[in-house]
């Protein structure tokens, strides 16, 4: 079975029936206590981001970095989350990301074409940190020019060798045909101006696989590395403004550990 046959069996629906399955079976789980003290990683990184658009190279930022909790606000790389009522090992969320979605129509193959804002996602999520691994879930609305969907639904499992710790990670991201079309479809006028055929893009369902990496550099500092990689849905892939059938992601960060 393909990536794509893969990616297809699933839907929005598979994934919130998954979570309304497992969130019931959590119900009488103990999340941890609120403690207004920071616990977890603060620190800077090097983020990379391989583009799927034609002619745009991979970028890379220096930013700042954090997995952490303080009270009632977590910190889990690129999504800020205000917990709420308890829910199961964790808590509900109201929460927003920080996309790297959006492209710029800078370069001579993409004339004639419009930018594609940077998607603003906020929504609502979960991370379960269970005695079997942590269980990340979102869902979000593009509250930028897409107004699209976005679900997600991730699994994290942790085992070490000597000091370092790692965490393998499989996952599905789902996005809607809005999300989808804005970022990646040709509009009529835009076939006309640019060349590119004119294409509607629908929905799509993505696997994604990912490695993190802690490495101790010597207490209370640690090296922190991840990698993901996720197959793009063919609704996605067959526009003409890609490149790619697979956009790879991932950073390097040293960061102080807070206990």
């Amino acid at each position: 079975m393909t990536h794509t046959r893969y990616a297809m069996a699933f839907s929005p629906r598979a994934l919130l029936g998954a979570a309304a399955l497992l969130l019931p079976m959590l119900a009488a789980a103990q999340a941890a206590p609120l403690k207004y003290e920071l616990t977890g990683d603060l620190g800077g990184a090097v983020y990379g981001t391989q583009s799927v658009i034609r002619s745009k190279g991979s970028e890379t930022r220096l930013l700042p970095y954090g997995f952490f909790d303080y009270g009632r606000l977590a910190v889990r790389v690129d999504t800020l989350s205000l917990k709420t009522v308890q829910v199961g090992y964790g808590y509900l969320e109201l929460a927003g990301r920080v996309s790297q979605d959006g492209w710029r129509a800078d370069t001579a193959a993409l004339s004639g074409l419009k930018d594609r804002k940077t998607p603003i996602p906020l929504g609502i999520g979960t991370f379960q940190e269970t005695p079997y691994g942590a269980l990340f879930l979102n869902a979000f609305v593009d509250a930028n020019k897409s107004h699209g969907s976005l679900l997600e639904a991730t699994y994290a499992a942790e085992f070490k060798v000597g000091s370092w710790s790692f965490f393998p990670q499989v996952g599905l991201e789902y996005s809607n045909a809005k999300y989808n079309n804005y970022l990646y479809g040709v509009s009529a006028a835009e076939s006309a101006a640019s060349g590119f055929s004119a294409y509607n893009a629908g929905a799509s369902t993505a696997p994604v696989l990912g490695l993190g990496v802690d490495v101790p550099l010597g207490s209370p500092w640690t090296l922190t590395m991840q990698l993901r990689r996720k197959w793009l849905d063919s609704s996605v892939r067959n526009s003409p403004l890609l490149s790619r059938r697979t956009q790879d992601t991932g950073f390097i960060a040293v960061s102080y550990r807070f206990r």
